[in-house]
């Protein structure tokens, strides 16, 4: 292995002694070239063996299977191998020692996280799941999470709706879940805040595309992208409970998935959406609806100050800074200053309804 590994240098020195044009320095390229392809080979060979290695291994498919809890502050700890009992011992990533395989052992148990907090949905906060489409057989369906088995005309309706990616419903950001804490990196504050709150809460799963039906690999009818599975969703549960008021709260990509259903869908979005809270968003802000721009805020990185106004295109809507300037973290750290924004919004809908006087403007509502 150290003749593999010193001949593959001596093939990189040779790649730095070749000029673009090949000049005096030709057959010196052209000596190691020959020389190294057999190394070429042999490393490529060597790669292809650590890669089936890392393909045929499994994983387990529960935390306690990867040798992993969650403590009462909602941390990931690692398990005592003796006792089985929690300790103070954080994640680690170094498991193996090719860079693929440790990538390939994240990744299983990011997807064990996912089933831990869609369980948690259910056993701990009481949600229900919500398949989409109805009308086919759950295996072949995705779902949603919602406050209520069936919604009923909501006084006040909440839609989370995530980035892109590997999140699922009831995610922000798995990094966090990982590397921080379930309340960083899932939505459970915001279903609690938002029920405290008086919201019924509808948490939309736009990543989740896919099942495999007899072998085949098949894209869920009207959920092959995070759009349609929006649209999908709005029309089947949140159009058909005739709500009066919805608020959505979006993060990263969520935030072009609304900016598209506010283009798709105007009259609703006129008529019963009070507010629209983005945290981090990347939607274009050409394509931002009017209508948009007088209900919306955007919670994006920044050090300034929580909720400071920043400057914004005349295009877009209104940007605050979310008190911290990594993106993944924006949901949780702007969750007081959206909700205030929420509830504000909401009195001057109920206001412009006739339902009460007007109340205080909230903070940056000039811009």
């Amino acid at each position: 292995m150290r003749v593999l590994l010193r001949l593959f240098q001596q093939q990189q020195h040779a790649k730095l002694l070749a000029t673009p044009s090949g000049g005096l320095f030709r057959w010196r390229q052209a000596t190691a070239a020959a020389a190294a392809a057999p190394v070429t080979a042999a490393l490529v060979a060597i790669s292809g063996i650590r890669m089936a290695a890392s393909e045929e291994r499994t994983y387990p498919t529960t935390l306690e299977g990867f040798g992993y809890g969650f403590n009462e502050e909602g941390k990931l700890r690692q398990l005592d191998k003796d006792t089985g009992k929690l300790t103070d011992r954080v994640f680690d990533y170094q498991v193996y020692t090719s860079l693929s395989e440790n990538q390939a052992h994240y990744e299983a148990l990011g997807d064990v996280i996912t089933q831990y907090v869609y369980e948690r949905l259910e056993e701990k906060e009481g949600l229900k799941k919500l398949y989409v489409p109805a009308d086919v057989p759950p295996e072949e369906a995705t779902f949603v999470f919602s406050t209520v088995e069936k919604l009923d005309r909501p006084k006040k309706l909440l839609v989370l709706i995530h980035g892109s990616g590997v999140v699922r419903a009831g995610q922000w950001a798995r990094s966090l879940i990982i590397n921080d804490c379930l309340d960083s990196g899932t939505q459970i504050p915001y279903i609690r805040r938002g029920r405290e709150l008086g919201y019924e809460v509808l948490l939309l799963n736009t990543n989740d595309n896919y099942r495999t039906v007899k072998g085949a690999r098949k894209p869920i009818r009207g959920s092959r992208n995070p759009t349609e599975h929006a649209a999908t969703v709005l029309e089947q549960y949140i159009l058909a409970s005739r709500p009066e008021s919805v608020a959505i709260v979006a993060h990263s990509y969520g935030g072009v998935v609304t900016v598209e259903l506010a283009q798709r869908f105007p009259d609703f979005f006129r008529d019963k959406v009070f507010a629209v809270g983005f945290t981090d968003s990347v939607h274009a802000s050409s394509l931002v609806p009017e209508a948009l721009k007088k209900i919306g805020r955007n919670w994006v990185t920044a050090k300034d100050p929580l909720d400071t106004p920043l400057t914004i295109t005349k295009h877009d809507i209104p940007r605050h800074s979310a008190g911290h300037i990594k993106h993944e973290m924006t949901s949780y750290s702007c969750m007081s200053a959206l909700f205030e924004f929420l509830e504000s919004r909401y009195a001057e809908f109920r206001t412009n309804r006739g339902e009460e006087p007007s109340s205080k403007k909230a903070k940056g509502d000039e811009l």
